[in-house]
């Protein structure tokens, strides 16, 4: 089964992964930090979905290709308006807020601490 994982890089990992899961909704799935604590690899689910992510910084030829660039993921989610609500109470600069699109979609747009834009909408891609 073949299966595609956003990948990120974020200057404080650990930031991070609170923030995704404390304003999002995600679940830790698995964290390999390194003896400074930094976050070597790390598994964030939603729903049947995952998330990889790691500190920048570590050096490498990945690290080297995501530069400072953001990154942009869209997660789908059965109820935008309660989703955005969420993010809205852990303090999520929201870009656009639950907009109902022209392709059947609902869906809003958010910018996490360190400059990755989030969709998160009904649109489900493949089906």
């Amino acid at each position: 089964m073949a299966r595609v994982c956003p990948t990120l890089l974020y200057r404080d990992a650990q930031t991070a992964i609170t923030q995704l899961t404390e304003a999002f909704g995600f679940a830790k799935g698995a964290v390999y930090e390194g003896e400074d604590g930094m976050v070597l690899h790390a598994e964030l689910t939603y729903g049947d979905g995952v998330v990889m992510l790691g500190s920048k910084g570590r050096g490498g030829v990945f690290d080297a290709a995501m530069g400072d660039g953001p990154a942009g993921v869209y997660v789908t989610v059965e109820d935008p308006d309660a989703h955005v609500e969420r993010a809205r109470q852990a303090g999520v600069e929201i870009l656009r807020e639950p907009t109902d699109q022209d392709y059947g979609s609902r869906d809003y747009m958010a910018r996490d601490a360190e400059g990755n834009v989030w969709t998160f909408g009904t649109y489900a891609p493949g089906r």
